[in-house]
């Protein structure tokens, strides 16, 4: 467990991985970001800082909650430069192995996809 990043992937890059969210450890950038992987390999970084505002809640037992404010996310290219091992954050098949892949980076664009295979 811990800390770490997501890629919401649209690109293919093989069984396990196709349109689901994925984890990784290797992005050394601020911890618990938010990344996507688009239909043609360019990674993106999401922020949603400024989307939610934090209010007084008279019924709620805190008395504050989060309000959407009507802001939008920043969606911008993620130029990064480097191999990253991922995996799928929920894998439910019990009887196949857990997938990872490793992804090669140049400038933000997706260039070489290594399945791992694992031994039983």
């Amino acid at each position: 467990m811990g800390m770490y990043d997501t890629i919401i992937n649209y690109y293919d890059v093989g069984p396990g991985f196709y349109r689901k969210k994925l984890q990784t450890k290797d992005i050394n950038q601020p911890t618990m970001m938010v990344y996507w992987l688009d239909p043609v390999g360019h990674l993106w970084s999401l922020n949603y800082d400024g989307t939610h505002d934090f209010c007084e809640d008279e019924n709620s037992i805190l008395k504050f909650k989060w309000v959407r404010n009507g802001n939008h996310g920043k969606c911008s290219p993620f130029l990064y430069t480097g191999m990253i091992t991922v995996y799928p954050e929920v894998w439910d098949c019990k009887y196949a192995p857990f997938p990872e892949c490793r992804l090669l980076f140049r400038r933000g664009v997706l260039e070489v996809v290594t399945s791992i295979s694992k031994n039983k």
